[in-house]
C-alpha cells in the first residue's frame, strides 16, 4: 500500500484542524511497532530515542518527523482511500528497525448530498481540460518539503463560523457520486476576514475551477494548507505570515453552495 504524496497530506486536513478525528500511537510488538487506524486518519508513531532525527518514508514520500533525541515521533498520514490491511513506514536512523508496521481499519464516513451549478459536475472538455492542468500544477506544490520544520502542528481556525461540511463526506453532487471532501468547509458571510491557521510562507495564489480564489501556505517538513473560495485574497507568493495574520475574505468562488471558507491542511 503506497499512496501518493497528494493522498498522505490530505489524511492531515481534519486532525490539524481539530475536527476530533483519532490520533493513535504505536504499541510495541516484538521487533515490529504497529498501530491501527482508519482511513483519513493521522498515526503519531513513536520511533524512540536517537541522537539525531531519523528519516522516514511512506513509499516514496518522506514523512514528518518531530521531537527532541530524547524521543523522536513520525507524523504519517493516512489516504481517504486507504484499504484495510497493513502497512510499512521505512526508518533510517541509528538504533532503528529498517521498518515500522502498522494496521488500517475500515471505516465508513457520512454522506452528504448537494446541488450545484451543472457545469461543475459534467465538465465541458474546456473545464476538463483547465482542471487538468490545476492538478498538475498543485501537485508541484503538494510534493514541496522545506525547512525549517513547523515548531507546533495544532492549528487555529482560519475564520469563526459553524462547520459546514466535514472532512472525509462521501459527496453527491446533483445524484452523481464523487470524491470525498479533503477538507473542512466554515460557513461565514462573504467578505469574513480570514486569517492564516499557522505561521508558513505563502507559495501559490490563484483562482482554480473548483476551488475558486486559493492560498496555499507552506510551513515547513511537508506541512501545507489550502485555503479556498476567497472573495479577496491579501497576500501574493513570496509573503511570510505568522498565526493570525489576515489573508483575505471569505467567499462563494469555485463550486460551492453557500458563503464558505474551506480549509485544508497537509
Amino acid at each position: 500500500m503506497t499512496p501518493s504524496r497528494r493522498q498522505l497530506l490530505q489524511a492531515l486536513a481534519a486532525w490539524l484542524g481539530g475536527s476530533g478525528l483519532s490520533v493513535l500511537q504505536a504499541a510495541d510488538t516484538g521487533n515490529l511497532p504497529s498501530a491501527r487506524a482508519t482511513p483519513g486518519g493521522v498515526l503519531l508513531l513513536p520511533l524512540g530515542a536517537a541522537a539525531e532525527r531519523p528519516q522516514a518514508w511512506q513509499g516514496d514520500v518522506p514523512v514528518l518527523v518531530l521531537g527532541s533525541p530524547a524521543g523522536w515521533t513520525a507524523v504519517l498520514g493516512l489516504p481517504l482511500d486507504a484499504a484495510p490491511g497493513s502497512g510499512q513506514l521505512r526508518l533510517q536512523g541509528a538504533g532503528l528497525p529498517a521498518a515500522l508496521g502498522y494496521q488500517v481499519l475500515p471505516h465508513r464516513y457520512a454522506e452528504q448530498r448537494l446541488t450545484v451549478a451543472p457545469g461543475h459536475v459534467d465538465l465541458s472538455v474546456e473545464a476538463l481540460a483547465r482542471h487538468n492542468r490545476e492538478r498538475a500544477h498543485q501537485a508541484t506544490l503538494i510534493a514541496r518539503f522545506s525547512q525549517p520544520l513547523p515548531a507546533q502542528l495544532r492549528m487555529q481556525a482560519p475564520v469563526a463560523g459553524p462547520p459546514s461540511s466535514s472532512f472525509g463526506l462521501r459527496r453527491v453532487f446533483n445524484g452523481l457520486p464523487r470524491s470525498p471532501h479533503n477538507g473542512m468547509d466554515i460557513a461565514a458571510p462573504t467578505g469574513t476576514p480570514v486569517f492564516a491557521p499557522l505561521g508558513g510562507l505563502v507559495v501559490d495564489t490563484g483562482d482554480y475551477f473548483f476551488n475558486g480564489n486559493t492560498i496555499w501556505l507552506d510551513h515547513g517538513g511537508g506541512l501545507l494548507s489550502m485555503l479556498c473560495h476567497f472573495s479577496r485574497i491579501d497576500v501574493q507568493p513570496g509573503d511570510a505570515v505568522r498565526t493570525g495574520d489576515p489573508l483575505g475574505a471569505v467567499g462563494a468562488t469555485g463550486r460551492v453552495t453557500g458563503r464558505t471558507c474551506t480549509g485544508r491542511s497537509a
